[in-house]
């Protein structure tokens, strides 16, 4: 059985009288994509954000690498290899592609403390190879974000996450304002990440790409997991009857 990457133990999180996430266990192994569903404010969201150290846990733990870490916030989450795409992408519009890749992360040719010199040569070279390993096709790395379209901006922040990321990626409802054309795009490289065995988290609303995509289902309502389904053992009306709540696995029931 494959190592496990990722594990949560009672993580919960309350926003003064509201259980945003309530007593969440989740296990993540490596390898393994698993898809996140429910329905809006069912506590996805939330939950991605205190692994991501976005939000601070109100109790539980979470564990990492078979060590249990207490993320201050996303730089802590990073340095331990978690990359993160957010449906706000955090691109920098003025940046070229590889400006945007190696953002904060910059690589130095000459350093000069404040007026260090970039090795834009090494950052170039680095982002084709980064384009190359998971099937992003840029035309022309040295467009400007705003010149790009929705797509092409949603793969530039998905080569940059599985760049750096040295143990997980999440993706968080990483098609939701894309076309079909490149919702197949960002689709394909979420392929290729798994034919390269990186363990993969997708929070999203598509059934069909849930199904196409993911190896297991998870699923969030009212701020509890209420299903955990092999994605071979189960069907969409399955799904659907956890997310609005006409069904119940027996071994949540306690907890609903």
């Amino acid at each position: 059985m494959e190592e496990v990457i990722l594990r949560t133990e009672g993580l919960t999180k309350h926003y003064g009288g509201v259980h945003a996430l309530e007593n969440a266990n989740f296990e993540l192994r490596m390898g393994e994509h698993v898809a996140i569903m429910g329905d809006n404010g069912a506590g996805k969201s939330t939950f991605v954000r205190q692994i991501t150290g976005v939000e601070q846990r109100t109790s539980g733990k979470i564990i990492f690498g078979g060590q249990e870490v207490q993320f201050k916030g996303p730089l802590d989450a990073r340095q331990a290899g978690i990359e993160t795409v957010f449906q706000n992408l955090a691109l920098a519009d003025d940046l070229d592609v590889p400006s945007n890749l190696f953002l904060g992360r910059e690589k130095i040719w000459l350093n000069l403390g404040p007026f260090s010199i970039l090795d834009f040569k090494g950052m170039r070279a680095a982002t084709e190879k980064a384009l190359l390993r998971t099937a992003v096709k840029i035309p022309n790395l040295s467009n400007s974000i705003r010149k790009m379209s929705g797509g092409q901006r949603q793969c530039v922040a998905i080569a940059r996450t599985a760049t750096f990321a040295s143990k997980l990626i999440i993706m968080d409802e990483p098609t939701a304002a894309l076309g079909v054309q490149e919702t197949t795009q960002v689709e394909n490289i979420i392929r290729t990440l798994k034919v390269n065995g990186e363990p993969l988290i997708i929070v999203s609303h598509n059934m069909r790409q849930v199904f196409d995509l993911a190896d297991r289902i998870v699923v969030f309502r009212r701020g509890r997991i209420v299903a955990n389904l092999n994605k071979s053992e189960t069907n969409g009306q399955d799904v659907v009857a956890y997310i609005t709540g006409a069904k119940t696995g027996a071994e949540y029931a306690d907890a609903a």
